[in-house]
């Protein structure tokens, strides 16, 4: 199955809070779409990696997606190596994408900084010919994505562009919200975290209210690119 876009998280919900709305436009334009989740997200203070799955496939539904993986890696310990590196390189040749999206450049939690240089590396090596991988016995071509872009997290870091999401909005919050053990919830036992208040929630959608209203929309959502991003025309910008 070749992809338009893939996206990289590296616990499953980093894809949706940080470009669901996206995702959920492109799909709507036609658009294939597939997330590939790094780890399990086994060491969050609230739910297990058993909920963590089933709330991700919840979401994925929600989405729309065409496919979601999970790598497996050792949440808060993968690195940015050889190994990690041909994991993902075998997951991008596998669904050849245009485009690829990825975690935060830097953020709050660790692993976010490091998936997003992992994926970026792989991107780049995964054109290489003379780095050879298989899937089930079938030697993979090279494939090297047009473009890497990666979203915004926890820190409001600035974008290189904004992607109007208003039509989406609320598709992208009902993905957020299929992490019930996550997200805010006024009857749960399980111990607060940075991201269980309802302050947090309500972060995300006005994040997006903050981006679509420096463009003139109702919700839009932020990404920082590795180069310039060209226009055909003055006329292509909005």
């Amino acid at each position: 199955m070749k992809l338009d876009i893939l996206a990289f998280g590296a616990h499953p919900d980093d894809v949706e809070l940080g470009c669901g709305g996206t995702i959920v436009k492109e799909i709507k334009n036609g658009k294939k779409v597939g997330i590939i989740d790094l780890t399990r997200g086994e060491l969050g203070t609230r739910g297990t990696a058993a909920t963590r799955k089933q709330e991700a496939t919840n979401a994925a539904k929600i989405l729309g997606v065409a496919v979601r993986e999970n790598l497996g890696f050792a949440d808060g310990f993968f690195i940015n190596n050889r190994q990690h590196q041909l994991e993902i390189i075998k997951m991008i040749r596998k669904y050849q994408p245009e485009i690829i999206l990825c975690n935060a450049i830097d953020d709050r939690h660790i692993d976010h900084g490091k998936g997003s240089q992992l994926v970026s590396d792989a991107c780049f090596l995964s054109g290489l010919i003379k780095i050879e991988t298989e899937v089930e016995g079938s030697l993979q071509e090279q494939w090297r994505p047009k473009q890497v872009y990666h979203y915004i997290q926890w820190k409001n870091i600035e974008p290189d562009f904004v992607v109007d999401i208003s039509g989406s909005i609320e598709t992208k919050m009902a993905s957020v919200l299929a992490y019930q053990t996550q997200f805010f919830d006024a009857n749960s036992k399980e111990p607060e975290t940075p991201i269980s208040s309802k302050n947090f929630t309500d972060s995300v959608d006005y994040r997006a209210r903050d981006l679509g209203r420096l463009i003139g929309v109702t919700h839009a959502e932020g990404f920082t690119t590795e180069r310039y991003a060209a226009v055909e025309s003055l006329f292509d910008l909005k």
